[in-house]
């Protein structure tokens, strides 16, 4: 009994901070999201109104926008990912010195700030003196002193090839533990009876690969869709608003407009879309092993 009871108290000062650092402002943030509350005029939460905020949201075409950014980035940003973290994973899958290396590599890019990222790339981007911007321009004339972040969809594309840089290796690497479940059997089996390495990757790695690549997709989703802090420090969601994700919408309208009322609902919209992301992927999970134990 006394175990027990240490036990649980040991718990309480993990569930203190849990309760003070996530569910306390969760659960204030969806407050405020139905109140007025203008910074600039009051410096507490004002009177109740309701689903004006969350109506707002919709008719506003901020908001549109930064919906319509945020697809698309997503969209690309993840299809991009798994194509190359598959890719590199199949590659690396092999073993030698020259592979362990390239693992090894692999684990900078993740390593750095995304903030440093932005930095970066702005610099490498320069039309002026930016290293990839020159080395493009050099291998491809027409490119040369092309204003790569002042143009829409340039800079977007800009954007996407930084997150997808940074997400890869992360995610060759959940890739490559997958293929390690894989039993080489199989393969080897198909190679006898003259099946191409094409076909092999096709119709075994990749159907027995199903379970990883959904949680890879899924992972990668939820950090596109969180993606901030390369925006800041690489684009500010320019120019014009053409790369505006949708947090750094909600960022905008917080602490650039001071609408926290506006900005509390935004912020548990975009919540609210990965929660359904995440509850369609448990959905999945347990369908799948149901059929399993079926």
């Amino acid at each position: 009994m006394q175990d027990r009871f240490l036990s649980y108290a040991l718990l309480v000062p993990a569930f203190v901070i849990v309760l003070a650092t996530t569910i306390y402002p969760l659960v204030y943030s969806f407050v405020t999201s139905f109140r007025e509350w203008d910074l600039t005029r009051q410096r507490r939460p004002g009177d109740f109104v309701g689903f004006e905020n969350y109506a707002h949201a919709v008719t506003e075409t901020g908001f549109q926008n930064s919906l319509w950014v945020t697809t698309i980035f997503v969209v690309t940003s993840v299809a991009l990912t798994l194509l190359l973290a598959m890719s590199l994973a199949l590659l690396l899958r092999r073993k030698g010195s020259l592979h362990t290396f390239t693992r090894i590599i692999l684990i900078l890019p993740f390593a750095m700030s995304p903030a440093l990222i932005g930095v970066s790339y702005r610099f490498m981007f320069n039309p002026e003196f930016g290293v990839l911007a020159v080395g493009l321009g050099s291998i491809f004339p027409g490119l040369k002193g092309t204003p790569w972040l002042a143009d829409p969809d340039l800079a977007m594309a800009v954007l996407v090839v930084t997150d997808v840089w940074h997400w890869t290796p992360y995610m060759t690497f959940m890739c490559l533990g997958g293929l390690a479940s894989i039993p080489r059997e199989t393969e080897e089996a198909a190679r006898i009876d003259g099946a191409s390495g094409f076909r092999i990757i096709w119709e075994i790695v990749l159907p027995q690969m199903k379970g990883v690549l959904l949680v890879t997709a899924i992972l990668k989703t939820i950090f596109a869709l969180k993606m901030f802090d390369q925006v800041v420090t690489l684009t500010g969601g320019g120019p014009g608003t053409s790369t505006e994700t949708l947090a750094y919408f909600v960022f905008n309208v917080g602490f650039k407009w001071y609408d926290m009322g506006y900005a509390s609902a935004l912020a548990w919209i975009l919540t609210l879309i990965m929660m359904l992301i995440s509850a369609w992927y448990v959905r999945m999970l347990l369908s799948d092993n149901i059929k399993e134990t079926a």
